[in-house]
């Protein structure tokens, strides 16, 4: 039986013995169904990854006793920086999950032209709290022990100002465009646009930025899916996928 993966933001150590969370409580106890002298790994994205086991347990709150601190990462050589447009529904979702399972280091929400997705202040921090979570599931899920960092939605010319990698690459069907596996890269950035594409001037503004342009094939990939395929061709060059 696969031994379960919980997060927590508390700070774990060796034959720390502390209370998880309400939420963690309840998945453990509820929903996972563990009692006492059960075994788990808990992980608070420091790199490490914590064995521990259940010291009691009831309905609500679950106690438990770190055993043991392994450090293995499983990071990827090649730090991923994706910036992608906001998209409706559960698509952003599946695309926050896949890629923090395929290893990414960090992911900006972007605001382009044609994004059709409004948020006001109150929204746009229950949307953050929201995606946090669809990561931190993720890494529970796949064994990174490492949260990818997630930011808060901006415009793109502002992240194509700030953003800082040795690669930096743009989704566009429209322009010819591949991968040279034989150079080398530890860092990467990748520009992926919403439904419908981007404008010319933002295409335009990225490549005046130091962006490349990436063609992946002959065929229109969805929002969705684009990013996947290309953050997996990344990890092939570059990160560990070839292993």
């Amino acid at each position: 039986m696969r031994i379960p993966r919980i997060h927590t933001e508390q700070p774990l150590a060796i034959d720390l013995e502390l209370q998880l969370d309400d939420s963690a409580s309840r998945h453990v106890c509820q929903v996972l169904r563990l009692g006492d002298g059960d075994r788990l790994v808990l992980f608070n994205g420091d790199g490490c990854r914590y064995p521990a086991h259940i010291v009691s347990a009831d309905k609500k709150k679950a106690r438990v006793r770190v055993d043991d601190c392994d450090s293995q990462s499983l990071e990827s050589p090649l730090a991923i920086h994706l910036g992608i447009a906001l998209s409706k529904g559960d698509r952003f979702d599946w695309v926050l999950q896949k890629a923090t399972e395929l290893g990414v280091a960090a992911i900006t929400p972007l605001q382009t032209q044609r994004v059709d997705v409004k948020l006001n202040r109150e929204r746009a921090q229950k949307k953050q709290r929201h995606w946090q979570q669809v990561i931190v599931s993720a890494c529970e899920q796949c064994g990174r022990n490492r949260l990818p960092i997630l930011a808060e939605p901006q415009a793109l010319s502002d992240w194509l100002t700030s953003v800082d990698a040795e690669q930096k690459w743009v989704l566009s069907p429209a322009h010819e465009g591949g991968l040279k596996p034989g150079q080398s890269a530890s860092s990467a950035a990748l520009l992926v646009g919403p439904e419908g594409g981007f404008e010319d001037d933002e295409i335009g503004l990225a490549l005046d930025q130091g962006f490349r342009a990436l063609q992946l094939g002959p065929r229109i990939l969805r929002t969705e899916t684009a990013p996947l395929a290309a953050i997996s061709i990344l990890q092939y060059c570059w990160g560990d996928f070839g292993d």
